[in-house]
């Protein structure tokens, strides 16, 4: 039997359907929209759906946006994020075509080991249905879980996977990770199976819907990019505050895409630095300027809220090496009106990710 390389990416990794961007227009109209297995399901339970990236998804239920983001941070909540690809490569050159296009150390991965990758070479589009995939996260989500499974969850620590039967859905792959800074796992299971493992899921009171608004909340505080938003075909690892999805064997190699470019800017000033933002005031949305305290635009917001856990707003955006050091005053200009920012380092919410003690 041939083994394969099975990834799914958050961080710009293209092997997905579609771009993942809350930067993109939200709106009602479902006429041309896909839809994943869930829809009926998220209807039911009196989801708000609206276009995101091609797809149908909800962006919240009957609780408001900020409860369902601190019910994820204090319980367990679950999101649909069956419109992410998940795809298996097989052959002998597996590892060489995915280290062709990632800046990551994939050789060197153990058996059901994940990895968040950059990828910096050429653009590719998979698309594939047999599987779709479900995420539940918070502080509780592996208790929720682990009544569900005969595996040991204890055992399986922050960024490993294992298949395993769920709740009674065999065929399951669940891997310990997620995209809210806390500890969760993400669920691939059979299309057929999804409201099923849904349905039992929430049967658990501790377990709450929760759609797009609370997810871009919640990897906002976390420090997580969206692609698209935060980062783009643009944007060099370094430049993007991400220089630890560069592997080390890689590194020396410099064998990756862009390597050229980007490891020399390992030992020097890059001209731009992603840095976390916070500022009291009106809220800070992307696209606001970023301004140096003598009122030059320097740069520009990629992503802000305000901060459900910090009661204060919290933002992401691009300022010039000089103006990136943590404590640096900066201006951002909300509304024509200037506000104080402050550099600040992210996570702006400590993460809570399993590992073993």
């Amino acid at each position: 039997m041939q083994r394969t390389v099975s990834m799914v990416s958050r961080m710009g990794l293209r092997l997905q359907a579609l771009p993942l961007s809350l930067g993109r227009p939200l709106s009602c109209a479902q006429d041309v929209l896909r839809r994943t297995p869930l829809y009926d399901f998220h209807l039911a339970h009196g989801g708000k759906m609206v276009a995101f990236a091609g797809w149908s998804l909800p962006v919240q239920y009957r609780d408001s946006h900020v409860d369902s983001h601190l019910h994820t941070r204090q319980h367990c909540s679950l999101f649909d994020v069956s419109h992410m690809l998940q795809t298996k490569i097989f052959g002998s050159d597996r590892v060489k075509m995915m280290e062709s296009l990632v800046v990551g150390d994939i050789a060197e991965l153990k058996p059901n080991q994940v990895v968040k990758n950059l990828q910096t070479g050429l653009s590719l589009c998979f698309e594939f249905g047999g599987q779709r995939c479900l995420t539940s996260q918070g502080p509780t989500a592996a208790q929720v879980l682990q009544a569900g499974v005969t595996d040991d969850l204890r055992k399986l620590p922050f960024m490993t996977s294992a298949v395993m039967e769920v709740f009674g859905v065999s065929g399951c792959r669940v891997t310990r990770c997620g995209y809210t800074g806390e500890d969760g796992v993400e669920i691939s299971v059979p299309a057929a199976e999804a409201v099923r493992l849904a349905t039992a899921l929430l049967e658990n009171p501790e377990v709450k819907l929760a759609g797009l608004a609370a997810r871009d909340s919640l990897r906002l505080e976390a420090g997580l990019c969206l692609y698209g938003n935060d980062i783009d075909e643009h944007t060099t690892p370094v430049e993007g505050s991400l220089s630890w999805t560069l592997g080390k064997r890689r590194r020396a190699a410099m064998d990756f895409p862009g390597a050229s470019v980007i490891v020399p800017q390992l030992k020097s000033k890059v001209q731009r630095r992603r840095v976390g933002l916070t500022c009291e005031g009106a809220p800070v949305r992307a696209h606001s300027p970023i301004l140096s305290t003598e009122g030059t635009v320097i740069g520009t917001v990629t992503s802000g809220c305000p901060s459900p856990c910090l009661k204060k707003n919290v933002a992401m955006g691009y300022v010039p090496y000089e103006h990136s050091r943590p404590g640096t005053l900066l201006l951002v200009e909300v509304r024509r009106k200037q506000q104080v920012a402050v550099v600040s380092k992210m996570p702006f919410v400590p993460t809570s990710y399993y590992t073993l003690k």
